[in-house]
């Protein structure tokens, strides 16, 4: 049987930046973001998700996120946020 799985991406209401990640539990991982028990996003709290795409298997969603990431561009992730407005 398939999961799903999510690619998302979070904005952070502090500062504005993005964070771009995969889960199978949306809602809970976005807690997890806001509570401050990630690293990464610790400092930059409250986030705020922005744009999320559902996929079958992980490793389509992380197969997604490494291709988001590696564009390492705020302009391509903000044209992704427009395809949802």
């Amino acid at each position: 049987m398939l999961g799903r799985f999510f690619l998302y991406i979070l904005q952070s209401e502090k500062d504005g930046r993005y964070y771009v990640g995969t889960t199978k539990d949306l809602e809970s991982r976005l807690n997890q973001h806001n509570r401050g028990t990630g690293k990464s996003t610790r400092f930059s709290r409250p986030w705020r998700l922005i744009h999320k795409e559902e996929y079958n298997t992980r490793s389509e969603a992380t197969r997604r996120e490494k291709q988001i990431k590696n564009r390492k561009s705020r302009r391509y992730i903000e044209s992704l946020i427009r395809l949802d407005g």
